[in-house]
C-alpha cells in the first residue's frame, strides 16, 4: 500500500489509465464506421482523434468516448445544414449497428454506445485554407478545427516536458470528473498545455498545486484553439452561467492542493492524502 507521496501520485496514474480498450478493437469499430457510412454516401477519409490519439483519455472505460473523424464530399454541406447532417450520418448508422445499446445525435457528432465504451463519430469537410469544418447543431455553425494539428501539438509539448504532461493532464482530468465535470475536455486541456507553456514540471504535486493556482484566473480569460482555429473555446462555460462556479472550485482545489503539499513538507504524509483524496476523490489511493 502507498505511504509516500510518490507512491501515492504513482498509484493516481496507474488509476487514471484506461484498461481493457485494445487497439485492435477501436480499429475494427473505426472501420465499421467508416464502411457503414461509405454504403450511402462518398467518404473522402477517416481517422481516429480526440483524447483517444492525444494520449489523455482517463478511467472509467465504460466512460470513454473514442473518436472518429470522417471527412464527407463537399456535396452534403450546405450553409444551414448542421443538424440535417447528423440527422442523415445518424440514419445510416442506425441501419447497420445492432450491437450498439444506442445511437444519438449530440452537438457535434453521432455517439454510438457499445457496451463496453461509446464511439463519437464527427461529420465534417475540407475547409479551404486548410483544417476542417464540422457541424455545430447547437450553435447552429460550422466550426473550423484541425483534430490532425491537435495530436501534434499535444505530441510535442508532452515531448517538451519529458513525458510528464500527459500523465498531468490527466490527473486534472480526473478532478474535473469528480467535481461535477463543469470543464469540456477539450477546453481543460487547452488551459493546461497554455498554463505549462514554457514551465518545468519538476514533479506532479506541485504541477497540480500550479494549475490549480494559474487556472483561478485563467477560466476567466479568452482560450483559443492552439490550432488556430475559432474564438474562445471556453465561453460555454459563460453561455451556461457557470463561470462563477468553476471559479470556486479552482480555489477550492488549490486550497487543498497547496495545504497537502505543506502537510507533506513537514512530514505529515498520512494528512496530505486526506487532502490529495479531497481533491481527486478516489482516484487517489488511500494512505497505508
Amino acid at each position: 500500500m502507498p505511504t509516500t507521496i510518490t507512491s501515492g501520485f504513482d498509484k493516481l496514474r496507474q488509476n487514471l489509465e484506461i484498461s481493457g480498450l485494445q487497439a485492435s478493437t477501436v480499429s475494427t469499430r473505426q472501420q465499421n464506421a467508416r464502411a457503414n457510412v461509405a454504403k450511402e454516401m462518398t467518404v473522402l477519409e477517416d481517422f481516429l482523434t480526440g483524447s483517444y490519439m492525444r494520449s489523455t483519455m482517463i478511467a472509467p472505460l465504460s466512460d470513454a468516448d473514442v473518436d472518429v473523424f470522417i471527412v464527407l464530399d463537399a456535396k452534403y454541406y450546405s450553409q444551414d445544414g448542421y443538424a440535417t447532417l447528423l440527422d442523415k450520418v445518424r440514419g445510416v448508422l442506425k441501419k447497420s449497428y445492432t450491437e450498439a445499446t444506442d445511437i444519438s445525435r449530440n452537438g457535434q457528432a453521432v455517439t454510438i454506445k457499445f457496451a463496453s465504451f461509446s464511439m463519437d463519430v464527427v461529420p465534417g469537410f475540407y475547409r479551404t485554407g486548410g483544417g476542417f469544418l464540422i457541424p455545430d447543431a447547437r450553435g447552429k455553425r460550422w466550426i473550423p478545427t484541425d483534430p490532425k494539428k491537435h495530436v501534434e501539438i499535444w505530441s510535442s509539448q508532452n515531448t517538451a516536458h519529458s513525458g510528464s504532461l500527459v500523465p498531468l493532464i490527466k490527473m486534472i482530468k480526473g478532478w474535473n470528473k469528480t467535481h461535477s465535470a463543469l470543464f469540456r475536455s477539450f477546453h481543460l486541456e487547452t488551459m493546461i498545455l497554455r498554463i505549462f507553456s514554457g514551465v518545468t514540471i519538476s514533479d506532479y504535486p506541485s504541477g497540480v498545486r500550479y494549475f490549480f493556482d494559474k487556472a483561478r484566473t485563467w477560466v476567466a480569460s479568452t482560450v483559443a484553439d492552439l490550432a488556430g482555429y475559432g474564438d474562445n473555446i471556453g465561453k460555454y462555460l459563460l453561455e451556461k452561467n457557470a463561470l462563477a462556479d468553476v471559479q470556486q472550485r479552482l480555489q477550492r482545489a488549490y486550497e487543498r492542493s497547496a495545504e497537502a503539499v505543506k502537510l507533506a513538507a513537514t512530514g505529515k504524509v498520512k494528512d496530505a492524502y486526506d487532502k490529495w483524496r479531497m481533491v481527486f476523490d478516489t482516484y487517489f489511493p488511500a494512505y497505508g
